[in-house]
């Protein structure tokens, strides 16, 4: 279930736009009526959606601190008289600008391509991490063959195949043998 944020600044704007999102199945709707309140609020949102202006500001900086904070899709909901400009100021930031009267069919396709969007941003996410790791795997192999150059007078070429070798002896990942050998070496 999408977690959903609502920043409005009326109970009928905000039964109107829960109402849409309903149908669109966004049933977790967290309502604010003020960015201060929305941004105390603790939970992780999938999907921020802010009907401008707010009471207590545009709702400009507010999208645009969702959107470099958090992994929610963001879309803002603007005047049409205005709307070309805060795309200009919004789209590089990774907000959506919609402008009012809402199109029902254009906010469904809105819809749609913000989840695309927080998709494409989690998957590239998850493989940045992936290679975080494996780079933070390479640094412990190379202290690892470090210490086996600097102790055992080894060359670079002979310490990684000692950590393969060893590796596949003992049937585990070089990673395992590199911190058992960082262990018995490191001063």
């Amino acid at each position: 279930m999408k977690k959903t944020l609502l920043v409005t600044n009326s109970e009928q704007s905000a039964a109107a736009l829960s109402k849409l999102l309903e149908e669109e199945g966004y049933k977790d709707i967290t309502v604010s009526y003020a960015a201060y309140s929305a941004e105390q609020q603790e939970e992780e949102f999938d999907f921020v959606c802010i009907n401008a202006p707010l009471a207590d500001e545009n709702g400009i900086a507010l999208a645009t601190r969702f959107a470099n904070t958090t992994r929610a899709s963001v879309v803002i909901i603007v005047p049409k008289a205005s709307a070309d400009q805060v795309s200009d100021m919004l789209n590089e930031k990774g907000v959506l600008v919609i402008s009012k009267p809402i199109n029902r069919h254009l906010f469904h396709h809105y819809l749609l391509f913000a989840d695309c969007f927080r998709s494409r941003l989690l998957r590239v996410e998850q493989e940045n991490d992936k290679l975080k790791h494996m780079v933070e795997d390479l640094k412990i192999i190379d202290r690892a063959k470090i210490l086996l150059v600097t102790c055992l007078n080894m060359s670079e070429e002979q310490a990684h195949r000692y950590l393969e070798k060893q590796a596949m002896d003992m049937q585990t990942s070089k990673l395992a043998v590199a911190k058992q050998v960082i262990r018995t070496y490191q001063n």
